[in-house]
């Protein structure tokens, strides 16, 4: 490891900065907290609010870096292994569209995993293009999707030879990878570039044990959260970079156009510090993770009626490699589905999940846990067990898996097309001109563009039914859709 990663050259500048305690006469407004509620203030701490500062000469410009912000994004180029990294104030969400504006054009086509965040498809719609979907593999035991493979990333570029990129997933908000190196090299076979959505595999950079970090794979962009997993304030992410096939002066314009002006700088600190954090102590802490997790998901297999997913589950390209920091645990003969799990467990624990659906819950093991805090879990699934565990249960309960809707039309098209407003249960052959996706993960069930079908009304009213955080219509009850006028 460089000498310098030990340094955080922009959190030091901005602490030093905030020692002269200039007297300031520009944004923001409160002014080192002066101006702010009092008990706001008292609680967020007037250290915070001394480096919540705006982009004057002595502390550089996101937009155009040239001094410490230029070298902190340098040093956390070094760290993920890449050419270049951009700092996003915009979370993972901006720098996922940053990647994507920046390799396609309108009409251009881009193969992307079915499964995709929506901030994709939000992308996709910006620039015009069109997504070539390919479909995961879906997990009928635990009513999941999982990653795709290069034999069927090859059949797409075979089948739509002009296409301009192509996205992948790794790994899954659960956890699961597939095989990132083979499907780069095969893409680049094609001279296109691969664009990975690394929102949940920070630590990956780090760590042997976890799956291959797309920067090791040889990927061209990577958007990473570094706030997920990786101890950085929430909305602050990188986008990585590797030179060659796309052109860092237009991801550079791109981000620049999404990014606000007023960036901040507790956020663009938090990522400076987080960045040496993880390359000075990153082995470490993923190692402790890691041990963590297996500890807490050997003593939850346990657990009666209760089985959270490891290693045994791999076997395919599509199940290559598994992040054991994630415990994806599938309530299999529990009386009880995972949405109403994850509100008994708030109820009666005070413990909060990461997601939960209607056979699993998820819960994250980070740098931030200890075995105290995993005790608790164990504690927790153990009662619940207790509350709900059904021997005679039946094994084999009927898992439904969402419907891969046909895409009609261009989502561009759809978005900006006129529509019509009419009920979701009568919504059937219809043409859908918005999203509907739960949160989290925040995969679309339909996104602009897809003709509806009776299965995924009943897939989307299914979830409504039980309390799941069904979303993304213009009627926030879900009860109307927005469809084209004509179909």
């Amino acid at each position: 490891m460089n000498a310098r990663q030990h340094r955080a050259p922009l959190f030091a500048a901005l602490t030093e900065h905030a020692k002269r305690s200039p007297i300031q006469f520009h944004i923001p407004g409160h002014k080192k907290g002066l101006g702010m509620d009092p008990e706001f203030r008292q609680f967020i701490g007037d250290n915070a609010l001394s480096i919540d500062l705006i982009n004057i000469a002595p502390l550089d410009d996101l937009h155009h870096p040239q001094g410490i912000i230029k070298e902190a994004q340098e040093l956390a180029a070094e760290a993920f292994g890449a050419d270049r990294t951009f700092f996003s104030v915009q979370g993972t969400s901006g720098a996922i569209k940053t990647m994507v504006l920046s390799v396609i054009q309108p009409g251009d086509k881009i193969i992307v995993p079915r499964n995709v965040h929506k901030s994709v498809l939000s992308a996709i719609i910006f620039a015009g293009g069109y997504p070539i979907f390919i479909h995961p593999e879906m997990d009928e035991q635990l009513g999941v999707a999982h990653g795709i493979t290069a034999n069927q990333v090859e059949r797409a570029l075979q089948r739509h030879p002009d296409t301009r990129a192509v996205l992948v997933i790794n790994p899954t908000y659960y956890g699961v990878a597939g095989n990132l190196k083979e499907i780069v090299d095969l893409v680049h076979r094609w001279h296109i570039p691969v664009l990975v959505d690394e929102a949940h595999g920070v630590l990956t950079h780090f760590h042997d044990q976890l799956p291959m970090s797309a920067m090791e794979a040889g990927a061209d962009l990577a958007a990473t959260s570094v706030h997920k997993l990786g101890g950085s304030l929430t909305q602050s992410s990188v986008l990585n970079m590797r030179d060659g096939l796309v052109n860092p002066r237009r991801v550079q314009s791109i981000i620049s156009m999404l990014t606000t002006t007023s960036t901040s700088y507790i956020l663009l600190a938090s990522l400076d510090a987080a960045r040496r954090h993880l390359a000075t102590n990153g082995h470490q802490i993923a190692e402790q993770a890691i041990e963590l997790a297996n500890y807490t998901r050997r003593h939850i297999n346990e657990i009666p009626g209760i089985h959270c997913v490891g290693r045994e589950w791999l076997g395919s390209d599509a199940v290559y490699d598994l992040d054991e920091t994630k415990l994806l645990i599938h309530l299999k003969h529990l009386d009880i589905n995972g949405h109403d799990a994850e509100i008994w467990l708030r109820e009666h624990f005070n413990i909060e999940v990461e997601l939960s659906d209607l056979y699993n819950i998820l819960c994250l093991i980070t740098l931030g846990d200890t075995k105290e805090s995993v005790n608790t879990l164990l504690t927790a699934l153990q009662a619940l067990s207790e509350h709900f565990y059904q021997p005679d249960r039946t094994a084999y309960i009927q898992i439904q898996l969402p419907e891969i809707p046909e895409l009609s039309v261009s989502p561009r098209d759809a978005f900006y097309s006129h529509t019509v407003s009419v009920p979701l249960a009568e919504a059937a052959n219809r043409i859908m001109a918005e999203f509907i996706m739960i949160y989290p993960p925040g995969i679309p069930i339909l996104l602009p563009g897809e003709r509806i079908s009776e299965e995924n009304i009943d897939y989307i009213q299914k979830h409504i039914e039980v309390g799941l955080p069904v979303q993304g219509t213009e009627d926030p009850t879900i009860k109307n859709v927005l469809v084209l006028e004509k179909s």
